[in-house]
């Protein structure tokens, strides 16, 4: 049997304290997507932090590729909520991309062929080939994302964590973002994505983590992501759950 991509078994992580998540167990292979589900302030982003190394456990154990999560990261790419980078600051699409091979040729070493070869490739399969030489800035807000997910598929990753990923994105970037996480499922790369969309997980995820600090189910996407563990996960916030939408009720 391969290594997991990711394996969680009995994790904990908590900020002083404050209990952020507890007893969250799954596994995810190569080729495979799992969408973490719950609403704001629920854990997934800490979760995918301590996928990354960031953020101490206080219980349990997280493998990621056979190793400690510090000791995979060249192999593991992630796209934020919100990147750091300025639209302001005069950097090109290709150049942003290229990023992505850092970790490979080291920060004070020149890109090779190969390397720009795999920028454009990756932005070629983001929809974006002919954008390269464009300020990033000037992208819309859709196409900075597609970059940024080129420049995580650059760096050739058998993990991929995408934090919110379709959050105010159009349909096209979101149609291109949906073709490029399968094209790296097909290689063999594992996706983890937190979302709110449940649609989204029913059309790019085999798997469902549904957690609000604990977990309330983690397994196929068809059985684990009903009406009945959504309304547990929300808890009282969850007023209906209607086709592929969780109404909320908002203080």
């Amino acid at each position: 049997m391969d290594t997991p991509a990711l394996d969680l078994d009995e994790v904990g992580v908590a900020y002083g304290a404050a209990t952020a998540l507890e007893n969250i167990d799954g596994m995810v292979a190569p080729g495979e997507s799992v969408a973490l589900i719950g609403p704001n302030g629920a854990g997934k982003s800490t979760l995918i932090r301590a996928i990354l190394g960031l953020v101490p456990l206080r219980s349990g154990r997280i493998t990621v590729l056979g190793h400690a999560p510090a000791a995979a990261r060249r192999e593991v790419a992630y796209v934020p909520q919100a990147d750091t980078l300025d639209p302001e600051f005069p950097i090109s699409v290709g150049q942003v991309v290229l990023m992505g091979r850092y970790r490979r040729i080291g920060r004070l070493r020149r890109p090779r062929p190969a390397d720009h070869a795999a920028a454009a490739r990756a932005l070629d399969q983001v929809g974006l080939a002919g954008r390269a030489r464009d300020r990033f800035g000037t992208l819309s807000g859709g196409q900075r994302q597609r970059v940024l997910l080129a420049r995580a598929i650059a760096a050739e990753p058998r993990l991929l964590l995408l934090d919110e990923p379709f959050n105010g994105v159009d349909a096209v970037s979101e149609q291109a973002l949906l073709d490029a996480i399968a094209a790296l499922k097909q290689r063999g790369a594992a996706v983890v994505i937190a979302t709110h969309d449940l649609a989204l997980a029913h059309l790019a995820c085999e798997e469902v983590c549904l957690l609000n600090r604990r977990q309330y189910g983690f397994g196929p996407t068809g059985t684990t992501l009903t009406p009945g563990r959504l309304r547990a996960t929300y808890g009282g916030h969850a007023l209906e759950v209607r086709g592929d939408r969780v109404i909320v009720a908002h203080s």
